[in-house]
């Protein structure tokens, strides 16, 4: 037995080991400011090297890339898809870069997605982007793609595939923000009501991962009640009402997952329970509420701005098409915070509450050019990059 036991303890400490290395050659290769991003994470996010690290297109430019994305229903999909098709991509053509952009939508559904990536990697596309998609459910179609040369990243929300790389939000470090942010707010104790994205889908379970992680340390808060408002104003604002009916117990603050928070704020509007602190991420038509009642909350707090995003995961493409060498397989952006003087300058005091706009980080501080050089092992101008000959 006591043969056994140390053979068996051997082996546990081997794979410790393993996985400590494999970490070693991914999160260990970035430098101290960047990996301390990575402190509050999703357990389950890939922090390793990436399979990509060496690629070599397989074809010169101009590429042509396809977007599979999982739904459009909402203003944050809106704005991802302006950005990418009104501002990246003509950028990229005049570059010779890019020669088009095929975009899909699945409407959550897995196995269209899954139909939808096939048929782009059959038809030829030298990239692909996938938006907020299932953690396993899509690994055999990325490896499929990897086969054929195609690489895939992922961005609001992981994969856990080796064969793609995930360029999006840290969504656990935005939850746990988002819930610290709420306790110091309200004095560190009372009732939470936690309003998700889409139960099951990386980016919102991670979410909910780090806000519950965050409470933790607050004895006294509690979270009431939990409903789905799907990163859609409309759905939000129908779930919160009907919890807020039924539930006539004390809502002390609430935490929200974008887009949804201009729902949840007409929810309470009209449920005629005082204004209490929400968590607002980056929806102009929250923000110019808050313009205009600028007591309501200290500071707000963007999760994922969406071109901000897009702009992120289009960079990681096109380095990696040009052969820069990314170093790791999930690259993560954290949370940022920003004051209703922030929103002053962008928003004129007459502006619009039911705007479909965002608010979005200044100076492009969600993926500046001096951050990206940091996780590629060749960095350089992606826009300015032409193949050697």
């Amino acid at each position: 037995m006591l043969k056994g036991a140390i053979v068996a303890f051997a082996a546990l400490t081997s794979f410790y080991q393993a996985t400590t290395v494999a970490w070693a050659d991914g999160l260990d290769s970035l430098p101290p400011e960047e990996r301390a991003h990575y402190e509050v994470v999703d357990p389950a996010i890939p922090l390793g090297p990436t399979e990509l690290k060496d690629f070599v297109a397989k074809r010169p430019p101009p590429w042509k890339i396809g977007y599979a994305s999982t739904y459009a229903g909402n203003t944050w999909r809106a704005a991802v898809l302006d950005e990418m098709t009104n501002v990246l991509l003509p950028k990229y053509k005049e570059a010779g870069l890019v020669s088009e952009l095929v975009v899909t939508q699945s409407d959550l559904k897995d196995a269209v997605q899954i139909q939808q990536m096939r048929q782009m990697v059959d038809d030829g596309v030298d990239a692909l982007i996938i938006c907020c998609s299932n953690v396993t459910a899509l690994n055999q179609t990325i490896e499929y793609a990897h086969s054929k040369g195609v690489p895939v990243f992922s961005f609001s929300g992981y994969v856990t595939s080796p064969y793609a790389i995930s360029a999006t939000e840290n969504n656990a470090h935005g939850g746990y923000t988002a819930a610290k942010w709420l306790a110091d707010e309200i004095g560190g104790k009372g009732n939470v009501l936690l309003v998700s994205g889409i139960p099951g889908f990386a980016s919102s379970d991670s979410f909910d991962i780090g806000a519950k992680k965050a409470l933790e340390a607050y004895p006294d808060m509690k979270i009431v009640g939990n409903v789905a408002g799907k990163w859609t104003d409309q759905v939000a604002q129908v779930e919160v009402q009907k919890f807020l009916a039924t539930n006539p117990s004390q809502i002390d603050g609430i935490i929200v997952q974008s887009a949804s928070e201009n729902g949840v704020l007409n929810a309470v509007l009209q449920s005629g329970r005082d204004m209490m602190p929400i968590v607002l991420g980056g929806e102009a038509s929250a923000a110019c509420y808050w313009r205009k009642n600028p007591a309501m909350v200290s500071k707000s707090i963007h999760f994922w701005p969406p071109r901000g995003d897009a702009r992120l995961v289009w960079d990681v493409m096109m380095r990696t098409l040009e052969g820069q060498g990314p170093k790791i397989q999930s690259i993560l952006r954290p949370a940022l915070q920003y004051t209703v003087e922030d929103v002053k300058e962008v928003l004129k005091e007459d502006c619009d509450e039911n705007s479909t706009d965002w608010i979005e980080p200044k100076n492009d501080a969600w993926w500046p050019a001096d951050v990206a050089a940091k996780y590629f092992e060749r960095p350089e101008d992606p826009l300015a990059w032409r193949p050697k000959q």
